[in-house]
């Protein structure tokens, strides 16, 4: 098997993962209304990469990625995040005063979107190979992980007692605060670790030419 079909094989056989992942959790899940809320960024965001691939195909970095936050997602949504069991196990072994299962969904919530966003920027912006272009991922990150507390509290909000379970507070006040930071930490070593690697399959991704192209600083 060629590296180029490797290369389109594996988006369908994470996307149809993904999708049987969904399937079977929207069967009898803990409560319907924060499945669906916790989902929604999955069934919404899946077709929109299916429609745009043709013009914007990602690197298979940045699809194992996707796939892997679809998937804590949807564990969260099924379980509630505060009754998964993998964080019980967690809780128990680190003698922990709460599931920490959200909290590695809010680390996922920076790391994941740290190399969308960095792809993002390369491939769309003069900010490849700047020195600005780690700062403002990370900005941009932290600002969505912001958002997002401010969608809770607007479930909250409308949706009263319902949206306990989907905000996970698990009577932490700090939990706001202890989300975002979660998210700062992901995002910042998403780019430590990944950077690299990213650079290498965005140069593939660019074709023969740019693959031995050397990113130099624009600013």
């Amino acid at each position: 098997m060629t590296s180029g079909s490797s290369f389109r094989r594996l988006p369908l056989v994470l996307a149809a993962s993904v999708l049987v992942a969904l399937a079977v959790s929207a069967v009898r899940p803990y409560d319907r209304f924060t499945w669906l809320l916790e989902t929604f960024w999955v069934i919404g965001g899946l077709p929109l990469l299916v429609l745009l691939w043709r013009r914007f195909p990602l690197t298979s970095l940045l699809c194992c990625l996707l796939a892997a936050h679809a998937l804590v997602l949807i564990v969260g949504g099924y379980y509630t995040y505060a009754r998964v069991p993998a964080g019980h196990w967690l809780q128990d072994a680190l003698e922990l005063s709460r599931n920490p299962y959200d909290r590695i969904g809010h680390l996922m919530q920076g790391f994941v979107p740290a190399i969308l966003v960095r792809e993002l920027l390369v491939r769309t912006s003069p900010l490849r190979g700047s020195a600005w272009l780690a700062p403002l991922t990370v900005s941009v990150c932290l600002s969505f992980s912001a958002f997002f507390e401010m969608l809770e509290w607007w479930a909250a909000l409308a949706a009263g007692a319902a949206a306990d379970d989907f905000l996970a507070v698990q009577g932490d006040q700090w939990d706001t605060q202890w989300d975002m930071a979660c998210a700062l930490i992901g995002a910042v070593t998403s780019l430590l670790l990944l950077s690299r690697l990213h650079d290498r399959q965005l140069a593939r991704l660019r074709g023969p030419r740019a693959s031995a192209e050397r990113l130099e600083p624009v600013g």
